[in-house]
């Protein structure tokens, strides 16, 4: 009788697990689509840079009191596509009918891609770029050269500029 109860439990097990071997299935595609474009992101940790009154004497560039100021680059583009960084001024310092020119003004470089310049307000200056896509860190540090021949006005010279990072 035992082996008898044994035998039954066993054809039993081995009943159910054959019925689970033709289970149905069935399998269907999927498709997976991501839209990504160029893109780019310019950030910096300024948006004013100030140059303090100094003797020309004894300090003939004028470091701006916000010295360094840090530049996040962000792009997105093709592997071998380049990104580029450049600077444009919309004019010279003025201060009414007074001017400085605005090639006066320097600004170095640190972090890889970055590079040194002079601003211009004519045509744009390469301020940096990049192979490919992803995120670049660095800084600027910017310097006014200092001369007698300015004139002294009771009042602050101002221009504006651009930086115009693209990314093909």
């Amino acid at each position: 009788m035992k082996k008898f109860l044994f035998v039954g439990v066993l054809l039993m097990g081995l009943f159910l697990l054959a019925g689970s071997v033709y289970a149905a299935s069935d399998a269907q595609p999927l498709t997976v689509n991501a839209a990504v474009n160029a893109r780019a992101k310019l950030t910096l940790e300024v948006s004013t840079v100030n140059f303090p009154d100094a003797d020309p004497d004894t300090t003939p560039s004028i470091a701006a009191t916000e010295n360094t100021v840090d530049v996040d680059v962000k792009v997105r583009t093709g592997s071998s596509s380049t990104a580029t960084l450049t600077h444009l001024a919309s004019d010279d310092l003025k201060s009414g009918s007074n001017t400085i020119l605005i090639g006066n003004v320097t600004w170095t470089a640190s972090g890889t891609g970055f590079v040194a310049g002079t601003m211009n307000k004519t045509t744009p200056q390469s301020a940096g770029s990049w192979t490919g896509s992803g995120q670049r860190t660095g800084t600027f540090s910017y310097f006014l050269a200092n001369s007698w021949d300015y004139p002294g006005v009771a009042s602050s010279y101002s221009a504006s500029s651009t930086y115009t990072l693209t990314a093909p």
